[in-house]
């Protein structure tokens, strides 16, 4: 018996020390992995390169450290790249010798109509150059269509054709489903557009909701045909009409409506591309992808700083947790951190959020009000900045946003779910309790539906939250309570439009805002930084290993879909009173 012991000690020690080596192997692979995909070496480009676009990747607003891009592992498996690093890397191309044009080969691209207008805008400057773009594809659709637009050609493969029908958003409502399972979301809200609770009690877009979003969605179609337009030298009322009879079915359709410049095949376009570069026939074409192209910009680290500090993601409270969380704590300490940098002379806030928290919001706002003190504080409007993500902005100095950016929807709204009829009804679930107080269970139980007394004490609440909200906006924009009320009550307005009644100071990217917050801070040099901090890819994996497998296992089991039931899912995490955008804008 003893030494069967003995043997069994050995064994777990022998299978403890075998771990434990298999582990150190393990994680001297993925630092090996990390440290070559981050290495600072740059691809070396030939002379006579032609950058390739293909967009065939997730446009994020800052650039992830993920090196497992191209590796197939759940959850890291996802190539995407920073709209930073993009613009950045076709203006490096504009000065660099060897790139001599740009191919642009985008069927689709997944981004706000916000980011496309930035990419199209380097597109253009790129262009100033007498470089060349050529764009070529068997199919566009109209967001691809958009950026492709500004080529110096445009072509279309024989059998495809590009997708121009007009601009259509829509939204999916739970209410029937939520009857049917026996759950009722209990609302409480202020403002007459602020619609993200339809979907829960509705099956079908309120009067003033449908307002909205046709008069958003208009804003956005001008800017979309007027750009096209002014790109393919065609009449704007011509475009329109070619959208509103679906004209452009095919290829022959394309170039008849000279939407494309002809139809051809690959074999062609590479024809094309040699003349352009007066290579020989037979001679290789040297591409380069814009995802490869990690040229390095030298900047001087001596001297002032402009700090752009990145809001991206849903506003919570706390630290944020998830990826794409912006935690109010944690943020605020980021801002307060560069208020305390000497060597930080203006700070640029870059917001891509449809907000969240109320509180967290709050707690934020507070810290670009002392920041805005002692250094002048720009804003730099992304695909999204509403609700919470216009709270978070209303002090800063100076608004910039794109002409369709999604900004405003000032209002707030409480949902409180009673699961009273699933519970009992449905699974045959019942609660039973005691309480110290009348209210002690308020939005805590799950057996019974709110009084009117709670409903009340409720509504009061996020109707305090609502005065706060049109008092910061008004004390920040400088205007009067009732006309930020007049354009608040939840709606949604573009970039455009916030410049027309104020919520904007002026359209431009982040670049103007960037110039801006210098020029007021009288900077004539100057170097751009970027918060917070980019965690090392090691330290990425370890925080946020769980969320990305799951969130990578149910999109793989949930395909399109999983989109809808991430808005669930936001919906049920959610706490307190919320300052959130509408819905999830979905734009096609």
């Amino acid at each position: 018996m003893k030494s069967f012991f003995k043997y069994v000690l050995a064994t777990i020690t022998g299978i403890v020390i075998s771990f434990v080596i298999l582990f150190i192997v393990f994680m001297g692979i993925i630092g090996a992995l990390i440290s070559s995909a981050s290495s600072d070496q740059e691809v070396v480009v030939k002379s006579n390169s032609v950058l390739f676009l293909s967009f065939d990747y997730d446009i994020n607003e800052r650039n992830d450290n993920n090196p497992f891009g191209s590796l197939n592992l759940p959850g890291y498996s996802t190539k995407s790249i920073g709209l930073d690093d993009i613009l950045g890397r076709i203006r490096y191309a504009a000065s660099d010798g060897n790139i001599k044009g740009i191919y642009i080969d985008a069927g689709s691209i997944g981004t706000g109509f916000a980011s496309l207008k930035a990419v199209r805008d380097e597109l253009l400057a790129f262009k100033k150059t007498g470089k060349f773009v050529v764009a070529y594809n068997a199919g566009y659709n109209q967001k691809a269509y958009y950026v492709a637009s500004i080529a110096d050609k445009v072509y279309v493969n024989p059998q495809g054709t590009i997708d121009f029908r007009g601009l259509a958003s829509s939204t999916m409502f739970y209410k029937d489903l939520l009857d049917k399972v026996g759950v009722e979301m209990q609302i409480v809200k202020v403002g007459t557009f602020k619609s993200a609770v339809e979907p829960y009690f509705l099956n079908k877009m309120s009067d003033p909701n449908r307002l909205q979003v046709t008069s958003y969605l208009g804003s956005i179609y001008d800017t979309f045909i007027n750009e096209i337009s002014a790109s393919r030298n065609i009449p704007a009322d011509s475009l329109r009409g070619i959208a509103n009879g679906y004209l452009v079915r095919n290829a022959d359709d394309a170039v008849r409506y000279k939407l494309a410049d002809a139809k051809i095949y690959k074999d062609e376009l590479l024809s094309d591309l040699r003349k352009r570069l007066k290579i020989g026939v037979k001679d290789e074409i040297s591409f380069v992808s814009l995802l490869d192209y990690n040229k390095k910009v030298k900047e001087d680290a001596s001297g002032s700083e402009v700090a752009v500090l990145y809001a991206v993601g849903e506003i919570v409270d706390g630290e944020g947790t998830r990826p794409g969380e912006i935690g109010g704590d944690k943020f605020s300490r980021e801002l307060r951190k560069l208020r305390e940098d000497d060597a930080v002379k203006a700070v640029v806030l870059r917001v891509n959020s449809p907000g969240g928290s109320a509180l967290a919001s709050d707690v934020i706002w507070r810290e670009v009000i002392l920041t805005k003190k002692v250094k002048p504080v720009m804003v730099s409007m992304g695909d999204v900045a509403a609700s919470g993500g216009y709270y978070i902005a209303a002090a800063a100095d100076s608004i910039f946003a794109e002409p369709t950016t999604i900004t405003g929807s000032i209002g707030v709204f409480g949902v409180i779910p009673n699961f009273q009829n699933l519970m009992n009804n449905k699974i045959g679930v019942h609660y039973d309790g005691v309480k110290t107080g009348k209210f002690a269970d308020l939005m805590t139980t799950f057996d019974r539906p709110l009084t009117a007394e709670e409903r009340d004490i409720i509504q009061r609440e996020v109707d305090k939250v609502y005065a706060t909200f049109t008092k910061v906006v008004s004390e920040g924009r400088k205007m009067p309570v009732a006309n930020v009320d007049s354009i608040g009550q939840g709606r949604v307005w573009t970039g455009t439009q916030g410049v027309s009644n104020k919520l904007v100071d002026r359209l431009g990217n982040l670049d103007a805002a960037i110039q801006a917050a210098a020029k007021k801070a009288n900077l004539n040099k100057y170097k751009v930084a970027q918060y917070p901090a980019k965690e090392d890819p090691f330290t990425s994996i370890l925080n946020n290993s769980k969320e990305k497998v799951q969130a990578w296992v149910a999109k793989e089991q949930m395909g399109e879909y999983y989109r809808y039931f991430e808005v669930i899912r936001q919906a049920t995490a959610q706490s307190g009173v919320q300052a959130r955008l509408p819905y999830a804008v979905e734009i096609h």
